[in-house]
């Protein structure tokens, strides 16, 4: 019987699987250079876009259901929000931003219609008809937590007018101190208030 003595390769294996490892993150870079991948969006396109990764399925004969409701009645309300609402959730902005007009014109008065068409119009790249809406809101109700999110989300990331985004969120935070997403307001307070000043 042969003894193996393993002493002077003891640790070769160890810098073999490092090397390995090591060759194939840099080909698989390579490869993606070379393909063509496409670069990270700019931090104002990537605000714009929606960040799910997948779209959601629209159940189109519902969606055909309310047009057609709202073809023989176009003042019923339920059918215009619901309409908006499917489309909303399948990332189909642009196509939601009329239902959601329709339901508006039909009550001026509902903040919550007003909320979601202004960030249809923010998801759909329309960023200074968004804080418009969200004004409507804010004019139904200047203490609304979700409409006060949402124009300092468009004020940093659609304007990057820092010092709009804090007097929202602070506005937000001293009307709503119990809102539920409080911690991540605060966080994105803090970060606007050093953007604000440099």
């Amino acid at each position: 019987m042969h003894e193996y003595d393993e002493s002077p390769n003891k640790y070769a294996w160890i810098v073999y699987a490092m090397a390995t490892g090591i060759a194939g993150l840099l080909a698989g870079y390579l490869m993606a250079v070379q393909t063509g991948r496409p670069a990270a969006a700019p931090a104002a396109q990537a605000a714009t876009a929606p960040a799910p990764s997948t779209t959601p399925v629209l159940d189109e004969s519902e969606l055909r259901a309310y047009r057609e409701i709202l073809a023989r009645d176009p003042k019923n309300l339920t059918a215009a929000v619901k309409a908006g609402n499917l489309l909303y959730d399948a990332q189909r902005y642009g196509e939601a931003i009329a239902f959601y007009q329709q339901a508006f014109a039909l009550d001026p008065r509902d903040i919550n219609i007003s909320t979601d068409l202004g960030t249809a119009l923010w998801y759909a790249g329309r960023a200074d008809e968004a804080l418009a809406q969200y004004q409507k809101s804010l004019a139904i109700d200047a203490s609304h937590a979700q409409t006060l999110f949402n124009v300092g989300i468009v004020r940093a990331d659609g304007k990057r007018d820092y010092a709009g985004a804090v007097s929202a969120w602070e506005q937000l935070l001293k009307a709503n101190p119990n809102y539920a997403e409080a911690a991540k307001v605060r966080t994105l307070l803090s970060d606007a208030r050093t953007k604000a000043t440099t």
